[in-house]
């Protein structure tokens, strides 16, 4: 359990005295192995108040990688795990820029920031006075209320919400068990403009949703997913894989774009798509646009001649019918001292497959373990990123 802040304490750390107590408490390591050590001499420095200085500088470290503003954000553990990372918020605020909008469950202001100059006006409430309390002071262009989620406060804006998804300390998927509960939300912003984040594992076919459904990666790591009012979504778009990356490329996939791919042998790569892509079930949308096509028509794997921008793939450098022993072979002949194990379709776990193998090679290689059809197959392969071409 993490530190239990008050609004004496939110008032206190946002003082020229506690501004210099949270850099001498930054000086210190406050790692696993320096912990207890360096709370100890906070306590003798700093008295009562050491939890909330340690466990604010603690909550700055973990949150600066989400939020780059952080370094000087008062903030709690728990809204740092909920918190929308700044290029995700960003992207949202891009969608529903000029817009008046009001964030119903705001926390510490993740969502308010990016919103602030983007948007035409930015209202955050918030059941729990303390993390208002934090984001009054980390957001102070966005004007903010205490007021239920469920009880709407404000007319002609668009909401945007964000519910917990941990319920008795446990992450939940079920819409009713999130708080406030998803369908609940739904039910009271019937007919508003509507953004509500949500766990990209939800399962979203059993909501029967009218609007678009977005699913979100950053960097690789699918973030959330988010579901978007009529109002809010793209003409004749029910789902859309959205792919940032922190260097700010990226790119987006719809079904409103064509999924018409030809049924081929396997090409010369291997590509693996974005989560994002997986989860919004847009996999063969993004094949058709880049003229790739799937290894099996159940499977998430793409194949093609070409690798493309943006992409890392797997360049096939032999392909056979999978067995333990064959691999074995394979990978020796072609000089394999490390390989990268992806698998879809097969039942075989790459850690335990890992040290069976032997290897004793020099080159790093990566194998892909598939089904084609009723057929395990095995590709080994060389990655490779090809970059974004300038336009």
């Amino acid at each position: 359990m993490g530190y239990d802040f008050t609004l004496a304490d939110v008032a206190y750390l946002t003082s020229d005295e506690a501004a210099s107590a949270l850099t001498e408490v930054d000086g210190r390591e406050l790692s696993a192995r320096t912990r207890l050590a360096d709370t100890g001499w906070a306590r003798t420095r700093f008295g009562d108040r050491a939890g909330l200085l340690v466990e604010t500088v603690l909550a700055r470290r973990k949150a600066v990688a989400k939020l780059p503003a952080a370094g000087a954000w008062l903030l709690t553990d728990d809204a740092v795990q909920q918190a929308t990372p700044a290029a995700v918020a960003a992207h949202r605020a891009r969608r529903l820029a000029g817009r008046r909008v009001h964030d119903v469950t705001c926390s510490i202001g993740a969502e308010l920031a990016a919103l602030v100059g983007v948007a035409d006006l930015v209202i955050g409430s918030d059941l729990d006075p303390v993390r208002l309390a934090m984001a009054a002071h980390n957001v102070p262009g966005a004007s903010l209320l205490r007021a239920d989620a469920l009880r709407p406060v404000t007319r002609g804006t668009t909401v945007i919400a964000d519910p917990a998804r941990r319920a008795g300390g446990r992450r939940t998927h079920d819409p009713a068990a999130l708080q406030p509960p998803l369908p609940d939300l739904l039910d009271v912003y019937d007919g508003r403009d509507l953004a509500v984040k949500c766990a990209p594992g939800l399962n979203f076919d059993a909501l029967d949703w009218a609007g678009e459904v977005e699913v979100v990666s950053l960097d690789g790591g699918v973030r959330e997913a988010c579901l978007y009012s009529p109002g809010l979504s793209g003409p004749g778009v029910r789902r859309r894989a959205s792919v940032l990356r922190s260097d700010g490329t990226g790119f987006e996939v719809t079904d409103a774009m064509t999924d018409d791919i030809d049924e081929r042998p396997p090409g010369q790569w291997i590509v693996d798509p974005d989560g994002a892509i997986v989860r919004a079930g847009l996999v063969r949308h993004w094949a058709a646009h880049h003229g790739l096509w799937q290894l099996d028509p159940r499977i998430a794997y793409l194949t093609g001649d070409t690798l493309p921008g943006g992409v890392r793939g797997f360049h096939i450098l032999d392909r056979f019918k999978y067995t333990e022993k064959t691999l074995k072979q394979a990978l020796a002949q072609h000089d394999c001292g490390i390989a990268e194990i992806l698998v879809r379709g097969v039942d075989v776990d790459p850690a335990v497959l890992r040290p069976r193998l032997k290897l004793r090679g020099t080159r790093s290689l990566s194998v892909v373990l598939t089904r084609i059809g009723r057929t395990a197959e095995a590709f080994v392969c060389e990655a490779s990123y090809q970059p974004v071409r300038n336009r």
